[in-house]
């Protein structure tokens, strides 16, 4: 079975694992290979790697069906595919969705790694102006922004850069902003069982911007509250105070 290319593998484990903590790329890493229909999915969404995404090409093969799809693109619009800056584009667009899409490839376990560690505290731990770069699963366009991450432990906290990788690993998928944001608040709420979770995302749509309505600016904001967050407002209206509030140096 094919292995996924070299560049999306360093990516899968740049986002799965901290300097130090064992092999950068695992063994055996298989790419996917079998159809869409196939391939399992665990809870959080991320599917298992010796299985496939839809096409049921492995992304480790240098042409087949994404390439000829893309060909039939170009040609759709009027475009020559073998004129010279377009020869390379079907491979080119290959490779961008396979690294765009490396989420789907991110072990949970791998990613947390053990970093969830017995603290006595119970006060809230806020992350935020997280960026991220995802894709917009109606029209494959991106949308950016940063995402804000919060819970209140139950005597269990995780390490601090997990958080930001946990985002990644659901931003590199195909998504919609309000599922990207349950998944995340969903995801730590599962590890930690945490008092509360809340998280809240800003991003800006290009399908919004480059088509349909076309209008520059618009901002979404989307936001997921669980346990306390949900409960109590004086818990839920601390969290936005901490948003609302510069970053040191701003």
């Amino acid at each position: 079975m094919s292995q996924l290319p070299d560049h999306v593998r360093k990516l899968v484990a740049e986002i799965e694992t901290e300097i130090g903590e064992g092999q950068a790329v695992p063994d055996g890493f298989d790419d996917v290979g079998a159809s869409s229909a196939g391939s399992s999915a665990s809870k959080d969404g991320s599917r298992d790697r010796s299985r496939g995404i839809a096409g049921g090409q492995s992304l480790g093969e240098p042409h087949g069906p994404v390439e000829d799809a893309v060909r039939q693109i170009l040609l759709e619009i009027g475009e020559d595919p073998d004129r010279d800056g377009l020869r390379g584009t079907p491979d080119r667009v290959h490779r961008m969705y396979a690294e765009l899409t490396a989420g789907y490839h991110v072990d949970p376990d791998r990613l947390v790694n053990g970093a969830i560690f017995e603290v006595p505290y119970s006060e809230m731990v806020v992350v935020k102006d997280v960026p991220f770069y995802s894709l917009c699963e109606h029209h494959l366009l991106p949308f950016f922004g940063t995402a804000a991450v919060a819970y209140i432990p139950r005597g269990r906290v995780i390490g601090l850069s997990k958080i930001p990788r946990i985002v990644e690993m659901f931003a590199r998928r195909l998504q919609i902003q309000e599922r990207m944001t349950q998944q995340i608040a969903d995801f730590l709420n599962d590890r930690l069982a945490p008092q509360g979770v809340g998280v809240v995302i800003e991003a800006n749509h290009l399908c919004a911007v480059m088509r349909g309505i076309r209008k520059p600016g618009t901002i979404m904001t989307t936001a997921a509250v669980l346990g306390l967050f949900r409960t109590r407002d004086r818990t839920r209206a601390e969290f936005y105070s901490h948003l609302a509030r510069p970053a040191p140096g701003s």
